[in-house]
């Protein structure tokens, strides 16, 4: 990998290293940030290893990540997982609804990524902007969707409440108190991927360049060290 390639790899994996201690010294000192509960800490280790898993790609397939991409996806682990889930800060009013609108946003962009991908260089340069927008759109909206799905799954599988079908004091809410949670989530999640689909659109249809931003890259064999 070139040497820019490599102060990034090792850059992550300082990152994570602290991810990983700032998580063990929270549970350690005894604190009650995580409520006695296992799951909590479950759901922080995994995010640990999720936070690892595109370097982990990247090695098996011999691609790079866009960057970009690489910092919204580890910034999104870190709002959900370590601040949301590991100290609690989904209690902070709309902590989720803004979770939601940053994850969109850069799902809409791995759209970008993939459409570029798939796409042949020659048939990317006469492809319409509104085309690749509305793929960034549909892409980042439709994965918020199987998100709703899981939530909806488990919540009914392991008694969770994670669509926030029931207050605090465990009462079921009724009607339209009910969906107000999964129906804003999908606001967000449309609202997210708008916002980077038409950012998107207006950058390509000014210069097709503004798509490399979002490319994924071969890894250059010739220049391992």
């Amino acid at each position: 990998m070139t040497k820019r390639s490599n102060f990034l790899y090792w850059l992550n994996i300082v990152g994570d290293l602290l991810y990983l201690l700032i998580v063990g010294g929270l549970y350690i000192s005894g604190r009650p940030l995580f409520h006695g509960q296992a799951m909590l800490l479950a759901q922080v280790a995994s995010g640990i290893l999720i936070v690892s898993l595109p370097r982990l790609m990247e090695h098996w397939w011999h691609f790079r990540f866009p960057p970009l991409l690489i910092c919204l996806f580890e910034i999104f682990i870190l709002l959900s997982v370590l601040l949301g889930t590991g100290l609690q800060c989904y209690s902070v009013p709309y902590w989720d609804k803004f979770e939601h609108l940053f994850s969109a946003a850069m799902l809409a962009g791995l759209g970008f990524a993939i459409f570029a991908a798939l796409t042949p260089a020659k048939r990317l340069a006469t492809t319409s902007p509104l085309l690749m927008a509305l793929f960034a759109l549909a892409f980042g909206t439709t994965i918020g969707v199987l998100w709703e799905f899981y939530e909806f799954t488990f919540d009914g599988l392991l008694g969770m409440n994670m669509q926030r079908y029931m207050a605090a004091s465990g009462v079921l809410l009724r009607g339209r108190a009910a969906l107000m949670d999964t129906m804003g989530d999908l606001f967000m999640d449309f609202f997210g991927s708008l916002g980077l689909a038409l950012f998107g659109y207006f950058g390509i249809k000014r210069d097709l360049r503004w798509l490399d931003t979002f490319k994924f890259k071969p890894e250059d064999r010739g220049k391992r060290q």
